[in-house]
């Protein structure tokens, strides 16, 4: 099947074309044709397998379709995201697909200056592609308008949810136009497809259409998964080894704090091994230099937080490693999914001490089988070392239950329907906060590290958790 037979018009098949695409993945043929009639749409796809492009063409045609009565660019889609990296990545897809049409488009996160954004917003824009929190930043200081968004795009939904987002996503909500048949369009998009999930969707979309591309919680078929047991003081000695002796060129590597991928990115360059690091406490223009010199390949190896488990796109990136297993199951779906995407081939490989033993099988019982386990000759476990223990730290997540970091309040039962329709009816703020402006000097506040701040004084092993 081409693109064209997906109803999609000339001048988008031709921007897919240029990329050189020309057969549609599994989930863009479900959901293109659908978005085009219309129709709300709840979409559960593993990672890399286009989810993006899935939304973004029919978007596109269906705003230039409807062109607005006046010669105002009023903004008629949102595109919301749960981190800076992925939201600049769907800018980009918004860009190369529309190249063609008269959309405008603009990107809006935090960590850097607001008064370029403002100047952008008051030129006009079709499109606006955010993480929530820097849009409530604009909506406060008035320099956003939402009260004619035709189509609504909540990407990594999952994502947001686990990250405290939704408080901030129920009060964006409470500012769009009417929801249903002949009104706003939603589009509920993520990489697994959880009770929490279809709880949100069931407040949030009209009739939906339900699209599954792949068993929940599984991994993508095409990457080769292996353990390598090691103890954990010889865990940075194996990773040079693998780099060098197998001449890696590209390797993005994940750790559980953001102190441990800046400690692991410098001993990888007392190696003689180039490597950055990219964590939330990254300003965005060093997160930005970051990734394009890993893209380009004037950086080998890329030391990440799970902050880059989603949004990163990366051609063909054929080795991630977990140097430190995460602690939430989860994530290391969406870690290993960095690589294999598009049907490319990926190894995604484990370096795994005893200390770490329950988060394997928790992350073995997750996707339903074992990883194959493979001793290095040299680096065979010491079988006299203990287990120690790992503090579950603040990557174990935000309740689900609806506790917004953002504000760091108390968690509010029921995640559902009736949640979500509680965001028409005002409510009085609890606590203090900080000025909305503040949030333009701090690197990761989109990443809510309000919350971190805010909360009683932990061990310093645990303040350094996170992304």
């Amino acid at each position: 099947m081409s693109f064209s037979k997906l109803g999609l018009m000339a001048e988008l098949v031709r921007a897919v074309s240029d990329e050189g695409y020309t057969t549609p993945t599994p989930v863009q043929q479900q959901a293109i044709p659908v978005i085009l009639e219309g129709r709300d749409i709840l979409a559960g796809a593993q990672t890399g397998t286009g989810k993006t492009a899935g939304f973004t063409l029919p978007l596109l045609q269906r705003l230039h379709a409807r062109k607005p009565a006046n010669n105002r660019n009023p903004v008629r889609a949102l595109i919301l995201t749960p981190t800076r990296e992925l939201a600049a990545q769907v800018a980009e897809s918004v860009n190369t697909y529309g190249k063609h049409l008269p959309l405008r488009s603009a990107v809006i996160f935090g960590g850097v200056s607001i008064n370029p954004q403002i100047a952008q917003l008051r030129r006009g824009v079709d499109i606006v592609i955010a993480t929530p929190g820097r849009l409530l930043d604009h909506i406060s200081q008035k320099t956003l308008d939402l009260s004619q968004v035709e189509i609504l795009v909540l990407d990594e939904a999952d994502r947001m949810l686990d990250m405290g987002f939704i408080r901030d996503i129920r009060k964006i909500i409470a500012l769009l136009p009417a929801n249903g048949r002949n009104g706003r369009q939603n589009l509920l998009f993520s990489a697994t497809c959880s009770d929490e999930i279809r709880q949100l969707a069931s407040g949030l979309l009209h009739d939906p259409v339900h699209i599954d591309v792949a068993r929940r919680n599984t991994t993508v078929e095409t990457v080769t998964q292996v353990v390598h047991p090691v103890d954990r003081t010889r865990k940075r000695e194996l990773l040079s080894s693998l780099i060098s002796s197998q001449n890696w060129r590209q390797v993005l590597v994940f750790t559980r704090t953001k102190h441990g991928a800046n400690k692991l990115s410098e001993q990888l360059g007392h190696d003689g091994i180039n490597s950055s690091a990219i964590h939330g406490n990254k300003s965005q223009g060093a997160r930005t230099k970051a990734l394009a010199d890993f893209k380009n390949g004037t950086v080998r190896v890329l030391v990440a937080t799970d902050i880059a488990a989603r949004g990163l796109d990366i051609d063909q990136l054929p080795h991630v490693v977990n140097f430190e297993l995460p602690n939430v199951p989860e994530d290391y779906i969406h870690r290993i999914g960095r690589t294999g995407r598009a049907g490319n081939e990926g190894e995604a490989i484990s370096l795994v001490c005893i200390d770490e033993r329950d988060f394997l099988r928790d992350i073995e019982r997750l996707i339903k089988h074992e990883i194959p386990k493979v001793v290095i000759d040299g680096y065979a476990p010491d079988a006299k070392i203990a287990a120690e223990p790992i503090f579950k730290q603040r990557q174990q997540r935000t309740p689900r239950t609806g506790s917004s970091a953002r504000n760091s309040r108390p968690a509010v039962s029921g995640q559902g329907k009736n949640s979500i329709q509680a965001a028409q009816k005002p409510t009085a703020k609890q606590g203090s906060t900080k000025p909305r402006g503040a949030s333009a000097q701090q690197p990761a506040a989109d990443l809510r590290s309000r919350a971190q701040q805010s909360r009683p004084a932990q061990r310093p092993a645990q303040r350094r958790s996170g992304a």
